[in-house]
């Protein structure tokens, strides 16, 4: 009842998952190594970002963890963990610059991400009620239930599919500023590009899984009414 040939290709995504997960950590270590050759600390080069695209009263702060970096814009605050925060490496500005991507993105009122803080309401109670929905339809075979909870986890994949062009392009918006303001040389950006690029990898092989899944649940469903 459980197992279903679509499970081959979610182990393989899932494996990709955890590969994605190691490769970033270990992308970050790397460059958080090598230091910048501007000298500038993560909380530095968002500030002056900031500063350069009129985002004067979007603070930065730093957050305890590492990874933990995000841009909140319901707060309208910038939250770097401490070692991008305070330290004067490649993959501390890297990632700073790239919180600010999504600060800048705010303020254009980029589509992607408008309709992104639009979603998540919606989304956020879809994915709590989903996994219920399905899980009741299979035990009990009532196809109403899987149906419902197809809709209900096809909203959270629509949500993971929006994140994917957001965050390239934040990464975009990072990388071509961090040379325009002379954050990193040339030479220096093809270690932001890896660095950006582990973590964008983690997102796409989320949003595959997810992907996968609603292909699995689609097929079930349909050959359950048939």
């Amino acid at each position: 009842m459980f197992f279903h040939p679509m499970d081959f290709l979610i182990l393989i995504a899932f494996a990709v998952s955890i590969w994605a997960q190691f490769r970033v950590r270990g992308t970050f270590k790397k460059w958080s190594e090598v230091r910048a050759m501007s000298g500038l600390t993560g909380y530095q080069a968002a500030r002056r970002m900031l500063d350069s695209n009129g985002l004067h009263d979007v603070p930065v702060e730093p957050v305890p963890g590492t990874l933990s970096d995000h841009y909140d814009p319901i707060h309208r605050v910038v939250r770097l963990s401490e070692p991008v925060y305070y330290e004067s490496s490649i993959s501390a500005i890297s990632v700073a610059c790239h919180e600010v991507g999504h600060a800048i993105q705010h303020k254009v009122s980029y589509p992607m991400l408008t309709l992104r803080h639009k979603m998540f309401p919606l989304v956020n109670i879809a994915s709590g009620a989903a996994p219920f929905l399905l899980l009741a339809g299979f035990l009990f075979h009532f196809t109403g239930l899987i149906g419902l909870g197809i809709i209900f986890f096809s909203a959270a994949v629509a949500f993971q599919l929006v994140t994917l062009p957001v965050e390239f392009n934040a990464s975009s918006r990072a990388r071509d500023l961090m040379v325009a303001e002379g954050f990193i040389t040339n030479q220096e950006e093809r270690g932001v590009a890896k660095v950006l690029n582990a973590a964008a990898l983690t997102y796409v092989a989320a949003a595959l899984i997810s992907l996968l899944e609603l292909i699995k649940y689609i097929m079930i469903f349909r050959s359950s009414d048939d």
